[in-house]
């Protein structure tokens, strides 16, 4: 079977807006995933040796290793991370009113739909007397990591806070880098977003450090304030948060090692140019290696949507950040033969954010199997997502949305399965239990049962 040919015959234009052609070929699973675009960029394996060097560090020497950090990878002295809780209530009061009103109406979105992910308990009646029950039961403590590199990502308080406060999560912790330019804490919009949400317990950390410190907690020394253990760390970020979020699973619960961003977007000939273009920059804005890619099968859109994104580029506020994740390998159009061929592609891609745009896009939407989250129509670009759909924007990267899930209440559930049997139920399997036991050479297991019914001198 034929590999897919790269082609700049049909789309072309100044911005390096690559083209992989697929029409004409049929191709299996394992070569659309191979041949589709994405990052060639710094793996997990080259960030593991200084996360695991941090690890070391944090774990010895505590709040002197975190200020150090702090001093080489943010410019800023710090003498204690946490943030003090007058600080918090300035930002909010500090808080350009649009902006309070626009998170606050985030908050009221984002409450609404998490409230109703709660999963129901069951009580499963077996038999009379035999009783198994599956109890939700939220974990004691969390940790949320929000981001403050390129931008500071107030929004992702909101996603990281409400489903944990909907879980029933009863401690929560937020951590974000310290920021020279405000004096060594978190961005103010990012602390005022923590007020509205009633989180008070912020730390300055960045990067890995935070996510090992929530991991293993920081001791106190009588004067400094300890930070305690979690058991889930939830949040986005840079490649070394998600190698120590690797590193640290299974001492505590991660929502997901996530990439750096991306959209896909499926378009046929009815979708508008603009508002392929102006989505596709939307998610390019957030990295330079931030991934868009248009899947459709019309030519003709595949070259309106690249002049468009050379004139829309240009005119964006980050426009050299923009033009270089466009240009980069995670990027590109991909030209199939029809909306089937379109659908298994993107299937293949697994997108953390995908984007419908054809007719009938509902009942389109409806086939995608893999997708961090869909967005379906004119009307509900990814920019709705990030903000105020109600959904959330903490998703799967890098094809894992075809077996993981983004952010959302169970993440900060477990569920606890709880078995109620009286004698005569468990008089009824016993002789089963014995013979299944007996089969698997484990006879203690059947005289564990056998000994409730045995005569007793």
């Amino acid at each position: 079977m034929s590999s897919p040919s790269e082609s700049n015959a049909t789309v072309t234009a100044s911005l390096d807006f690559r083209s992989i052609d697929f029409r004409g070929r049929r191709l299996s699973l394992a070569e659309l995933k191979s041949a589709l675009p994405r990052a060639k960029h710094q793996t997990m394996a080259d960030a593991e040796q200084k996360v695991l060097d941090i690890i070391a560090d944090v774990r010895s020497r505590g709040f002197g290793a975190l200020a150090d950090l702090a001093a080489k990878f943010d410019g800023v002295e710090q003498s204690h991370p946490r943030v003090p809780a007058e600080e918090i209530a300035n930002a909010l009061r500090q808080l350009d009113p649009g902006v309070r009103a626009a998170l606050e109406e985030s908050i009221t979105r984002a409450k609404q739909f998490a409230e109703r992910q709660k999963p129901a308990n069951v009580d499963v009646q077996l038999a009379d007397g035999a009783v198994v029950s599956q109890n939700w039961i939220p974990v004691g403590r969390v940790g949320l990591y929000v981001p403050g590199g390129l931008a500071p990502l107030a929004s992702s308080v909101i996603m990281n806070v409400v489903p944990a406060v909907a879980a029933g999560v009863e401690s929560i912790a937020l951590a974000s880098p310290p920021q020279k330019d405000f004096g060594g804490l978190p961005h103010p919009t990012i602390l005022a977003a923590a007020a509205l949400l009633g989180i008070d317990e912020v730390y300055a950390i960045g990067g890995a450090q935070a996510i090992v410190s929530f991991a293993y907690g920081v001791p106190g020394d009588g004067t400094e304030l300890p930070i305690e253990p979690v058991d889930v760390v939830t949040g986005p970020g840079n490649i070394f948060v998600a190698t120590a979020k690797r590193l640290v699973k299974g001492v505590v619960g991660i929502d997901s090692e996530a990439g750096t961003t991306e959209i896909a977007i499926l378009a046929d000939a009815t979708a508008k140019p603009a508002l392929v273009a102006a989505d596709l920059i939307s998610q390019a804005e957030h990295d330079p290696k931030a991934a868009s890619v248009l899947v459709t099968e019309s030519a003709e859109l595949a070259g309106a949507v690249v002049d468009e994104l050379n004139r829309q580029a240009a005119a964006t506020k980050h426009s050299a950040r923009v033009r270089e994740a466009l240009s980069g390998p995670q990027s590109g159009v991909v030209l199939v033969d029809d909306l089937e061929q379109g659908i298994a592609v993107c299937n293949a891609y697994a997108a953390e954010h995908l984007e419908i745009m054809t007719a009938n896009a509902p009942a389109v939407a409806g086939r995608i199997r893999n997708a961090g989250a869909i967005f379906v129509g004119d009307y509900s670009p990814v920019s709705l997502g990030d903000y105020c759909a109600g959904s959330n924007h903490v998703l799967p990267t890098s094809g894992t949305a075809a077996f993981s899930s983004g952010l959302n209440v169970t993440t900060f559930l477990r569920a606890v399965q709880v078995i109620n049997y009286d004698r005569a139920a468990l008089e009824q399997v016993s002789g089963h239990i014995v013979n299944l036991a007996g089969a698997e050479d484990l006879p203690g297991h059947g005289e564990a049962v056998q000994i409730r019914f045995a005569e007793r001198s």
